[in-house]
C-alpha cells in the first residue's frame, strides 16, 4: 500500500533554539474529516487555503496550513519516485494523482488514507482514529464495483489496506503495543432511520476474519432494529479471539450526545476515539480521556471522614455524593491547571486542515478551531464502589455485625486478623448478579457524577462529559486505594471500564447485563464497555454463535450503551505466561483495544486472567 517508514529511527524535532526535542504536536485520539481530504484532493484545499488568505490579507494559520500541505506534497512525490524506480507501476500511477486530487478508484482511495494515516503520526498526532471507514470509502467502492471490478479484488485491495496499517506500529504512541488508536466504526443508522451497513461494512468485518490482525479494531454500531443476522455474523469475528467487535448502541449514544448539546446530524455520525469514548466524526476536537473519577478513592475518603458520624445509612450516602462533587470540581480545576501549563496549546496546523471548523474559522485546533471542544471523565471502579457501599449497608446499619470504627481499623490493616469480617463482607451482594440492592447503589453514584459534570463549561469553549470507562486506570488508580469494603485487599485492582470487580463470583452473562443496564446509559456518555470474557469452546459450533448474538441483542435492547467481548480460555493464557515461544500469535482484549498478549505487561496479562470466563 505504499508510506512504511524507511528509517529505523524516528528523526528528532528541533526547537527555535537548536535543542532536539523528541516531540511535536500531540493532539490526538479523534477522528479527522477523511470525506473531506478524500472528495477534495490537497490542491483543492490548497488552492482554497490561498484564497481565504488573500481576503484575511494576513493569517499565520493560512501561511502554516499552505506550508505543510506542500511538504505534505512533496513527501508523497518522494514515494512516487521511489514507487517508479522500484518497478511498483500501481503505486506509481496512484501517486502520480493522489494525494494531489481526489482518488479515481477503490485503490487510490486507500493509499491515501493510509497516506493520511502514516503523515499524521509522523507528525506526532496520537491515537488517530480511521473513523467510519465503510461511510467515506463506500462511494469508492460503490464507484469500482460499477465500472466492473469485482468484490474479490476489491476485497484483496482492502486486505492490502489492513495489513498496512499494522506497520509501524513502534511510532504510534500508546500504553502497551497494539494501543494504535486505530479503531474503525461500521454501520450506525441516520437522521431518517436508513441502516447505514453496507457491503464494504460486511466485507471489513470480512477481512477482519481472514487477517486475524490487532488493526483495525472493529466496532460495530447496532440498535433495536439491528437483524440477528448481522450479530451473528459479527460473532464469528468474535470467534477469533481479536477482543472485537465492540458494539455501540445507537439507541442509547445518539440521544446522549444530542443531549450534550451536539447537533443532531453530528450526533448520527459518531464514532469512537482510541479505545471506545464516543466522538462525533470531523469537527471535534474532544478531549474524551482527559481525567478519571477514581470511585472507591471517593468512598474511601468518605469512609474516613464521615462514616462514624452518620446514624443511617442516608446520611452517610448523602456525604458520598458530596464527595463524589467536591472531587468533579477537583478535577475540573485540574483540567485548568493543564491548560495553564500549555498542554493543550501545541498548534498542529496539518491536523487541523482535516477538523471542521478550523479553516473556516482561521484557527488552529489548538486555539479553538474545532466545532467541538469539549472535555471528558472516566469513571474508573464503579462496581468495586457499588460493592462497597452495599457492604456499608448491610455489615454497619442493617446486620450490624461491625461498628463503623471496627471497619474502619479492618481496612486499615488490610484485613490482616480481621479474616472472619471479609468472608462476611465477600458474601454480600455484588454488582453484576442482577441484585437491585447493590445495582441501585452503582445508578445513585452514576447519577451524582453525571448530573454534576454533564454539561459544565471548561475553558476552551465546550462541556464537561461523564463516562464509565478506566482505560489504565483499573490498575493506576486502584493501586491508590487502601482496602475497601467489599473485601477488595489494598491496591488491588478493579474490574475494566464499566464491568464486575473481577473477584466477583458471577450467576451468568445475562444477569450480569442485566445488572449494568439498570441505569439510563444516555446520562453517562462519554463511553465506557461493559466487559465480558466468554470461554472460547462457546464458539465452537452454530448453536454458541446464535446464543451470543442473542446476549449482544439482549444487551442492546435493555439500553446497554456499549459491550465488548473476550473469547478467552484461561489454560491457554496461563501456558502462554509460562511458554511465550509457543503462542506468538495469542490476541486478547486488554481494555478498549488488542493486543499481542506475549507483549503486554505482566499486570495486564494477570488481569486478563482473573477475569470471569461465562460459559453461555
Amino acid at each position: 500500500m505504499g508510506f512504511n517508514r524507511t528509517l529505523r529511527s524516528v528523526p528528532f524535532y528541533r526547537d527555535s533554539h537548536g535543542n532536539k526535542a523528541s516531540s511535536g504536536p500531540k493532539q490526538g485520539n479523534l477522528v479527522p474529516d477523511y470525506g473531506f481530504a478524500l472528495q477534495n484532493g490537497f490542491e483543492t484545499i490548497l488552492a482554497d487555503t490561498r484564497r481565504m488568505l488573500a481576503e484575511t490579507g494576513e493569517s499565520p494559520f493560512y501561511e502554516s496550513v499552505i506550508a505543510v500541505l506542500e511538504a505534505a506534497m512533496d513527501f508523497a512525490d518522494r514515494y512516487r519516485e521511489e514507487a517508479r524506480q522500484k518497478g511498483n507501476t500501481k503505486l506509481y500511477h496512484a501517486l502520480c494523482n493522489i494525494p494531489r486530487k481526489k482518488p479515481a478508484s477503490f485503490y487510490e482511495s486507500c493509499v491515501f488514507m493510509k497516506f493520511l494515516l502514516f503523515t499524521l503520526r509522523c507528525n506526532r498526532n496520537t491515537h488517530i482514529t480511521p473513523g467510519r471507514f465503510d461511510q467515506y470509502m463506500y462511494p469508492f467502492f460503490e464507484g469500482d464495483l460499477k465500472a466492473g471490478s469485482s468484490e474479490e479484488s476489491l476485497l484483496e485491495t482492502l486486505e492490502e489496506f489492513f495489513i498496512s496499517i499494522n506497520f509501524d506500529l513502534d511510532i504510534y504512541s500508546g500504553m502497551q503495543q497494539g494501543d494504535s488508536g486505530q479503531s474503525m466504526v461500521l454501520g450506525g443508522y441516520s437522521p431518517s432511520g436508513e441502516d447505514m451497513y453496507n457491503r464494504l461494512s460486511e466485507l471489513c468485518i470480512q477481512a477482519s476474519l481472514e487477517l486475524s490482525l490487532i488493526d483495525p479494531k472493529i466496532n460495530l454500531r447496532a440498535s433495536s432494529r439491528t437483524p440477528v443476522q448481522r450479530l451473528e455474523f459479527a460473532t464469528t469475528l468474535t470467534r477469533q479471539g481479536l477482543g472485537f467487535p465492540q458494539y455501540c448502541n445507537d439507541d442509547i449514544v445518539i440521544p446522549g450526545l444530542t443531549a450534550l448539546g451536539y447537533a443532531p446530524e453530528d450526533a448520527y455520525n459518531y464514532a469512537v476515539a482510541a479505545c471506545w469514548e464516543y466522538l462525533v466524526s470531523g469537527n471535534a476536537m474532544d478531549i474524551p480521556n482527559l481525567l478519571t473519577m477514581n470511585f472507591p478513592l471517593v468512598v474511601e475518603t468518605a469512609l474516613r471522614q464521615e462514616l462514624c458520624r452518620c446514624a443511617s445509612f442516608d446520611a452517610f450516602l448523602d456525604k458520598v455524593k458530596e464527595e463524589i462533587r467536591r472531587e468533579c470540581d477537583r478535577l475540573m480545576e485540574a483540567a485548568k491547571i493543564r491548560e495553564k501549563d500549555g498542554e493543550f496549546t501545541q498548534k498542529s496546523p496539518y491536523l487541523s486542515i482535516f477538523v471542521g471548523g478550523c479553516l473556516a474559522s482561521d484557527k488552529d485546533v489548538a486555539e479553538g478551531g474545532a466545532v467541538y471542544n469539549n472535555y471528558g471523565i472516566h469513571g474508573a471502579g464503579i462496581s468495586t464502589a457499588a460493592d462497597s457501599l452495599a457492604a456499608v449497608k448491610k455489615a454497619v446499619y442493617e446486620e450490624q455485625i461491625c461498628t463503623g470504627e471496627e471497619l474502619l481499623e479492618a481496612l486499615s490493616d488490610n484485613f490482616e486478623h480481621h479474616a472472619e469480617l471479609r468472608n462476611r463482607l465477600l458474601s454480600y451482594p455484588k454488582m453484576g448478579n442482577n441484585e437491585d440492592y447493590v445495582d441501585s447503589l452503582a445508578s445513585e453514584i452514576m447519577e451524582a457524577f453525571s448530573a454534576y459534570l454533564n454539561g459544565k463549561p471548561n475553558s476552551a469553549g465546550g462541556i464537561f462529559r461523564a463516562g464509565t470507562g478506566s482505560a489504565m486506570e483499573y490498575l493506576f488508580s486502584a493501586a491508590r486505594v487502601g482496602a475497601t469494603p467489599d473485601g477488595r485487599k489494598a491496591g488491588q485492582p478493579y474490574g475494566s471500564s464499566f464491568s464486575p470487580a473481577i473477584t466477583t463470583k458471577l450467576e451468568g452473562p445475562l444477569s450480569c447485563i442485566q445488572s449494568f443496564t439498570k441505569f439510563d446509559m444516555r446520562k453517562i456518555i462519554n463511553g465506557g464497555p461493559l466487559t465480558m470474557e466468554i470461554h472460547d469452546t462457546v464458539f465452537r459450533n452454530e448453536d454458541g454463535i446464535r446464543k451470543v448474538a442473542q446476549l449482544v441483542k439482549g444487551f442492546i435492547d435493555l439500553g446497554g450503551h456499549q459491550l465488548q467481548l473476550n473469547s478467552i480460555n484461561r489454560d491457554r493464557l496461563l501456558d502462554a505466561q509460562k511458554h511465550p515461544e509457543d503462542h506468538p500469535n495469542l490476541i486478547v482484549r486488554v481494555w478498549g483495544w488488542s493486543g499481542y498478549f506475549n507483549e503486554l505487561d505482566k499486570a495486564y496479562q494477570d488481569h486478563i486472567i482473573q477475569r470471569t470466563e461465562f460459559m453461555c
